[in-house]
């Protein structure tokens, strides 16, 4: 059960309720929404979202992370998490100091915005958690690892096809799940073309940097107003890992979707409003109050 630490939550069904102008189309100030994708994923990922933002008059950032989307390096060689977000950290260090943006991050792409959230507390409006890794300080113990570390697809057999760039000798630096376990698993309710799609865009993922992200405690992390999205049919990052991030570090408002691991692609317009309400309800957030 979740904490009642957590001050709302709204479970959202279908796929035909649309924002209305209350929620932030059309009035007010636009936000600037950055979206980060998961392991294998990339900024492609958001191709339904960004457009529905940008034809509301929203701007909007993909980024592709170390080895991610159009990033020529490979899996392999990035062994450390820093590294593995930097393109994140380079966009928000780039940006306007008078500038706040709303941080999206999806699956694995939670320990990114948490990092941003870390370094860049100043610059961002909202951090959003979208069926994602939410852990404060990141993968500090090995308890972090065990439950909310890569996830436990074992009831699927062999689904893995793993890298070994330091030598079969040592742990995997790789991942990607196999294409014929991919629809079933990551993308179960999502369009059937939307599914092809991934399966010619996924990469494999760095596993061992995204294993080593640790951040470390500067209080700034707590000024930043948090909304965690929930995915009720998730075969990934299953409702009670969910349930357990959000009550070892309560966000602010907690929503629920009825949807596979990828939103984006299985009721993107109904992930569309609730961005849009989040951002709307945190709009004047103070988290010292």
């Amino acid at each position: 059960m979740l904490t009642n630490k957590v001050k709302s939550k709204m479970i959202v069904k279908g796929e035909k309720s649309m924002p209305t102008r209350e929620e932030g189309v059309g009035v007010g100030m636009k936000h600037h929404f950055v979206l980060v994708h998961g392991i294998s994923g990339g900024s492609w990922c958001w191709y339904k979202i960004r457009c529905l933002m940008e034809n509301s008059g929203y701007k909007v950032s993909c980024i592709d992370l170390k080895s991610a989307g159009i990033d020529q390096s490979h899996a392999d060689s990035v062994l450390s998490f820093d590294d593995y977000n930097k393109p994140l950290m380079d966009f928000m260090s780039a940006l306007p100091e008078n500038e706040q943006v709303i941080l999206v991050g999806h699956s694995a792409g939670g320990l990114s915005i948490t990092q941003a959230c870390h370094k860049f507390s100043n610059k961002i409006r909202l951090a959003v958690y979208v069926a994602a890794t939410m852990l404060k300080f990141g993968f500090c113990t090995d308890q972090d690892l065990k439950d909310q570390g890569v996830p436990d697809l074992s009831e699927y057999g062999d689904v893995y096809e793993l890298g070994f760039g330091l030598g079969h000798d040592k742990p995997p630096t790789s991942a990607l799940v196999k294409k014929e376990f991919q629809r079933k698993i990551i993308y179960p309710l999502s369009p059937h073309e939307d599914s092809t799609l991934a399966a010619m865009l996924l990469k494999p993922g760095p596993v061992l940097a995204l294993t080593r992200a640790q951040f470390r405690e500067d209080g700034e992390v707590e000024k930043v107003a948090r909304v965690y999205i929930m995915t009720r049919h998730d075969k990934v990052v299953k409702a009670e890992q969910q349930e357990a991030m959000i009550n070892k570090w309560p966000p602010c408002t907690v929503y629920q979707l009825d949807s596979d691991h990828s939103p984006f692609f299985s009721t993107p317009f109904l992930l569309f409003a609730l961005l849009l309400k989040a951002s709307a309800s945190h709009l004047g957030f103070d988290a010292t109050v």
